[in-house]
C-alpha cells in the first residue's frame, strides 16, 4: 500500500452496503461513456469533452475548474482521474469513489454543487472498464484502482494525508474501506467514520449501515435518512447538513 500510513488519515466518509458482500452481490453495471479525454501532443494535458449524457449543469467556467487525467494501476490499467478544484480555501478534498453505473462524466456536475456547498475539493476516479479507463470492472481491480488513484492525489497534488476525506458512495464503500483499513475491513479503521443510510434502501437494505456503525472503533453520529432509498438520499436537506457539521465542525475538533 505504498507505506502509507493508514493512522494518518483524518476521516473517513462512506454510504454502506457491507463491503464484503456488496461486489460479490451486485453485477458492475458501467454506462456507455458519457466523456471521452483527449490527450495533447506534449502528453501531459488533458482535454475533458463531455456528451450530452454528461447532463452537465454549469458554464464553460465552472469546467475549468476540472482538471482530467490518466493514470496506470498495479494491474496495468490505465484509470481516469478528475480533481475538481469546488473552493480556493477548502482544507480537505474529498477521495470519491462514485456508485454504479455512472462515470466521472455523469458526476461531474453533482461534484462541483457538492464541493462547493461543503468548501472542500473533489478528487474521483472511474473504475477500470468505467468511462475512459481501461480493463474490467473486478473487485481486485476496484482494490488497484482505488490505490493508484490515492498515490496520484497524494504526488500530483501534494495533500497530505489528513486532509482527504475518503467517500464511497454504494459500490464505491468496498475500495473506500479497504483503503482506509487496509485489511480486514472497517472494524479496523481508525479514522472518524460518518454513515450515511436511507432506511428505504431498496437494493442494500438499511441494517448494512447499522452494521457498519456497530463495527466502527470510532463513529461519529450516523445519519439515518427516514424514508430515503438507495438512489436519492443526496435529495435529503439533511444529508448535505449533516456533511457540512462532518467537515466544518467534527474534523476540526479532533
Amino acid at each position: 500500500m505504498n507505506n502509507l500510513s493508514f493512522s494518518e488519515l483524518c476521516c473517513l466518509f462512506c454510504c454502506p452496503p457491507c463491503p464484503g458482500k456488496i461486489a460479490s452481490k451486485l453485477a458492475f453495471l458501467p454506462p456507455d461513456p458519457t466523456y471521452t479525454l483527449m490527450c495533447d501532443e506534449s502528453g501531459s494535458h488533458w482535454t475533458l469533452h463531455l456528451s450530452e449524457r454528461a447532463d452537465w449543469q454549469y458554464s464553460s467556467r465552472e469546467k475549468e475548474a476540472i482538471e482530467c487525467f490518466m493514470t496506470r494501476t498495479s494491474k496495468g490499467n490505465r484509470i481516469a482521474c478528475m480533481f475538481v478544484r469546488c473552493s480556493p480555501n477548502a482544507k480537505y478534498t474529498l477521495l470519491f469513489s462514485h456508485g454504479n453505473a455512472v462515470d466521472l462524466g455523469q458526476m461531474s456536475s453533482f461534484y462541483i454543487g457538492l464541493g462547493s456547498r461543503i468548501n472542500c475539493n473533489i478528487f474521483s476516479y472511474d473504475y477500470s472498464g468505467y468511462g475512459a479507463s481501461s480493463g474490467k470492472p473486478t473487485e481486485k481491480n476496484l482494490y488497484a484502482d482505488i490505490d493508484a488513484a490515492w498515490v496520484a492525489l497524494r504526488t500530483r497534488y501534494g495533500i497530505r494525508p489528513e486532509n482527504v476525506i475518503i467517500y464511497g458512495q454504494s459500490i464505491g464503500t468496498v475500495p473506500s474501506v479497504d483503503l482506509a483499513a487496509s485489511i480486514d475491513k472497517i472494524s479496523k479503521i481508525t479514522s472518524p467514520v460518518l454513515i450515511i443510510h436511507g432506511t428505504e434502501d431498496e437494493v442494500i437494505d438499511f441494517s448494512h449501515g447499522l452494521a457498519l456503525y456497530e463495527r466502527c472503533q470510532r463513529p461519529v453520529e450516523p445519519l439515518w435518512v427516514e424514508g430515503a432509498g438507495h438512489n436519492d438520499v443526496e435529495l435529503y436537506g439533511q444529508y448535505l447538513e449533516r456533511l457540512k457539521q462532518f467537515v466544518s465542525q467534527e474534523l476540526v475538533n479532533l
